[in-house]
């Protein structure tokens, strides 16, 4: 069988054999056969792992497979010329069938952020070269840009003191809450979720600063800086809004030298990955007063370890990296691979392709 090459507008493939490697519905199994016919869509449900709740895409950790399930699953993922998930979320478990199945080209993370996960596999360039890794990045963008939002909010209307105050039954003073209309909030990256940001803040009447390399033409944002920009920037923010991806470059963004210049009582609201803020430095931020709340949904290491201080912070909102989960984000990546199929089938630009060399 012949598959075109995606970046070969002049061939036309035939058929697409995908194996399902996550647990995935048959009714959105059938969607996707649906949406494009020239897949044979290979999936057998009881080698699968049985979600736990929605889109809980590694599934259940007590399922375990017989040495002839195993053996079975594995035959069926090394037959495929393109894949729906990495087996098992496991990063070895990619790293063995690539290593198996020399005609595989295409595997579709279910994650966003999969191309931590592509980097874990410790591919060869060669591997990486011969196979298109998409993610799901952009699926999640609404839910994500509603918990910043709301990260922004729960900031200037100050919920820890109303939560402390309600706690102890104390009726206050009348005291004065920020306004989001009358904020510069900015947001580190400008992809799917930034722009997803952006559409939210604009509406709400903020002014909006966005940190991305060149000058991406984003409706809404009033300056573009990059990162190395930042902290001569930083200042005249009243808050800040992490989209960004894990990678190497993007590592500790949020850093020393960031927070040093923050003007004090800016808001943290955090739903890229963990790794772009220096932890210690956020908590030394916190407490002197520099960073005056922190809505958090990521954090450097997960799940977030039970003497970690961000736990019984008063200015923190811990959120088990939950704000994406949406019983509609199955159905929205199923979609998503539907589309991309489909270019691929047809040699056009796919989307969310994994850059191989810095993984995002």
């Amino acid at each position: 069988m012949t598959i075109s090459n995606p970046n070969d507008s002049t061939e036309t493939a035939r058929r697409l054999r995908v194996v399902v490697a996550v647990p995935l519905n048959e009714r959105l199994c059938r969607l996707v056969e649906t949406l494009e016919p020239r897949i044979d869509l290979i999936r057998d449900h009881t080698l699968l792992k049985p979600m736990r709740g929605p889109a809980d895409w590694s599934g259940d950790p007590g399922f375990h497979r017989t040495p002839e399930q195993q053996r079975a699953f594995d035959d069926l993922v090394d037959s495929a010329d393109a894949l729906f998930g990495i087996p098992d979320v496991e990063p070895e478990a990619l790293a063995r069938t690539v290593k198996a199945n020399p005609d595989l080209k295409w595997v579709m993370t279910t994650a966003a952020g999969g191309g931590s996960q592509i980097k874990d596999a410790n591919l060869s360039r060669e591997d990486l070269e011969r196979i298109v890794f998409t993610t799901s990045a952009g699926v999640h963008g609404g839910p994500l840009a509603e918990f910043a939002v709301f990260g922004v909010l729960a900031g200037a209307k100050n919920l820890p003191r109303l939560l402390a105050d309600k706690g102890a039954k104390t009726w206050p003073d009348r005291w004065e809450m920020r306004q989001v209309d009358e904020m510069t909030v900015l947001v580190m990256g400008l992809g799917g979720i930034g722009s997803e940001c952006v559409r939210r803040l604009n509406a709400l009447g903020a002014r909006v600063i966005g940190v991305a390399e060149g000058d991406p033409k984003i409706e809404g944002v009033d300056k573009v800086v990059s990162a190395a920009q930042l902290p001569d920037v930083v200042g005249e923010v009243d808050a800040i809004i992490n989209t960004l991806p894990g990678t190497d470059q993007t590592y500790h963004m949020l850093g020393r030298d960031v927070f040093a210049n923050m003007k004090p009582g800016t808001i943290i609201s955090s739903v890229g990955r963990g790794t772009v803020i220096d932890e210690a430095e956020l908590l030394k931020a916190l407490d002197d007063g520099r960073v005056s709340f922190a809505a958090m949904d990521v954090f450097e290491h997960e799940p977030l370890p039970a003497d970690s201080p961000f736990w019984t912070h008063p200015q923190v909102v811990v959120s088990p990296h939950t704000a994406a989960l949406s019983s509609k984000e199955e159905e929205r990546i199923a979609r998503r691979f539907a589309q991309d199929a489909t270019a691929f089938l047809d040699g056009k630009p796919m989307r969310a392709v994994v850059n191989t060399v810095e993984f995002y």
